[in-house]
């Protein structure tokens, strides 16, 4: 199956001609006239794409839009036929053809509404939202076939049947639940716009969240790493997590060195926005000593060019660091630097436990709430771990 972008000039010269889609399967040819219009001069033939102006030019935001608009196009039909082909071998390229020209020009269809969001999520620059939507809106798409629908075809029967779909593909309630909420978002969303009236689609599915066990390890394994001769970047960074109370990877990597000042590091989470400082130790000092001098405004060596493609250099490093750790003998498969934020709430707890301890473990690790807090807590209410904790920290 092949599916491509083309372009039928005017038969006027100062016109705008049409965008084609073109698919062909099994050696058949189908084109599909859009809605979309461009001049021949923001064509470029020998890539198949839209040129894009100067940004200073009157047609750049026009064109930047429906680049994305077409795009999107040619991603669903592309996904349309693969699924169609793959489940149904008698399916004809018309069957295709139709089912996709039904909504192409329904801007307020369920999958260009959810797209949509993602992409005005980029502009506001929430990158790991916008990313959490399209997994989303793949996942939904790939369970309707490809096939769009309107907010008034979605009920609480085909949310059911999306469920257990999920449920089929190994995936854990929480996962589904993931899903949900997020489909459950937008339609709120449409309902506020006036797309749909609320039918509660979602009252027969699981929308919570499952408080799950919170794998920790031992001291002794945090020991462990630290004297490691091999691997002395992952380990590095691991460490520098849990001596900063559990620090999440992005936080780490979009630390400045501008947050380091007057012997305290302050930064904002960036999941919840919450401020937090904590004080500088010699044991930070050490790994930021290991890796200067460094090149970028940033504190750690986990972004090394400002290019633009900042997050995905995170994305990368997050990746190697996790498979590093998986492969040292003798620690939990499951080993990564939130279990470190995990051992310092251990920690946490014993210290405070006399006082309010789930309002000041809260705020430590930054937490919206104390019921976040409680499930990092609910599982290390023992004596024991308490004083193993105490003991092994004297010896780090």
């Amino acid at each position: 199956t092949s599916v491509k972008l083309k372009f039928r000039p005017s038969t006027s010269p100062n016109r705008e001609g049409s965008l084609i889609f073109q698919l062909i399967h099994d050696r058949t040819l189908r084109r599909i006239k859009s809605t979309y219009k461009i001049f021949s001069n923001e064509w470029d033939e020998a890539t198949g794409q839209i040129l894009l102006p100067p940004p200073s030019s009157l047609r750049f935001r026009y064109l930047q839009l429906l680049s994305i608009d077409v795009n999107w196009e040619l991603h669903r039909l592309q996904r349309m036929a693969e699924v169609w082909t793959s489940e149904d071998p008698s399916c004809h390229i018309d069957d295709v053809v139709r089912s996709f020209t039904s909504t192409l020009n329904d801007h307020h269809s369920v999958f260009k509404f959810i797209n949509a969001q993602i992409q005005r999520k980029k502009q506001l620059g929430k990158i790991r939202s916008s990313e959490t939507y399209q997994a989303t809106l793949n996942s939904f798409m790939r369970f309707r076939k490809g096939i769009d629908l309107s907010f008034d075809m979605i009920d609480s029967e085909m949310m059911e049947l999306y469920e257990a779909d999920l449920r089929r593909q190994g995936l854990t309630r929480n996962t589904s639940s993931f899903y949900m909420r997020i489909l459950r978002t937008n339609y709120k969303l449409a309902v506020e716009q006036g797309l749909t009236r609320n039918r509660m689609p979602f009252r027969h599915v699981y929308c919570g969240i499952d408080k799950t066990i919170k794998r920790s390890i031992s001291l002794a394994d945090i020991k462990r790493i630290k004297d490691l001769d091999l691997l002395d970047y992952t380990r590095d960074m691991f460490l520098f997590s849990f001596y900063t109370r559990g620090m999440s990877f992005i936080d780490m990597a979009y630390l400045k060195r501008s947050d380091l000042k007057n012997g305290y590091l302050s930064y904002r989470r960036k999941k919840t926005g919450q401020l937090l400082t904590i004080e500088w130790t010699p044991q930070m000092q050490d790994i930021l000593d290991k890796y200067r001098p460094y090149p970028t405004r940033y504190l750690l060596p986990i972004i090394a060019r400002e290019d633009g493609n900042e997050r995905r250099q995170y994305q990368n490093q997050m990746m190697k660091i996790n498979r590093h750790l998986k492969d040292i003998e003798g620690l939990p498969a499951s080993l990564s630097p939130p279990l470190a934020l995990l051992q310092q709430a251990q920690l946490g707890y014993h210290r405070t436990r006399e006082s309010d301890p789930d309002i000041v473990i809260s705020e430590g690790l930054g937490h919206d709430s104390e019921a976040t807090t409680q499930i990092y807590l609910d599982s290390i209410k023992c004596q024991e771990v308490d004083k193993a904790n105490r003991k092994i920290l004297k010896g780090l």
